[in-house]
């Protein structure tokens, strides 16, 4: 079924709209997979925050020209699916971890700050923490020597206490 200018039209502005603010796109071959893969997938996406969309090549090849993702021009051949996230790590970690459980989806490129990204770089990429998850061991990392010398100075009145408590019940 063939788009009219209108809907083509449409289809630009919704890709130029979604990768204004994203941080990493990904292009993935999904050929061979079926309806209802391609379904979990979209839900597993749309859980976490990551915009998919199966699109013509043309279109996105449109919707990408001068953005920092335009250097996946060259590698829109085939049937694919384009993502892309605000969270690098989410938008890997998605078509990875679907990837690993249905061998039919192809991670084939990535975009970051406007360099590409093979599908080994995008699947080390997913091995990394979530954003929370990173930002907590950060502020662990910060707070720890505080703490640290709060439960020095804490240490020097409550040694004190107990010598007198020692002495106290040394002399009863």
């Amino acid at each position: 079924m063939s788009l009219n200018l209108e809907q083509k039209k449409a289809v630009v502005t919704e890709v130029s709209v979604a990768i204004k603010g994203a941080e990493a796109a990904v292009v993935a071959e999904y050929r061979g997979l079926t309806v209802a893969q391609m379904t979990a997938l979209r839900a597993e996406a749309r859980k976490a925050g990551v915009y998919i969309r199966v699109v013509k090549n043309t279109l996105v090849r449109r919707a990408l020209a001068d953005t920092p993702f335009a250097c996946l021009d060259s590698h829109l051949k085939g049937p694919l699916a384009f993502a892309a996230s605000s969270d690098p790590v989410a938008v890997a970690k998605v078509l990875s971890e679907f990837a690993r459980a249905n061998d039919k989806l192809v991670i084939k490129v990535g975009a970051m700050d406007g360099a590409l990204m093979t599908g080994e770089q995008l699947q080390a990429l997913a091995l990394l923490p979530s954003r929370e998850v990173l930002l907590a061991t950060l502020m662990r990392t910060m707070q720890a020597p505080v703490a640290q010398f709060v439960r020095t100075l804490n240490e020097v009145p409550a040694r004190f206490v107990r010598t007198l408590a020692a002495v106290r019940d040394k002399a009863q």
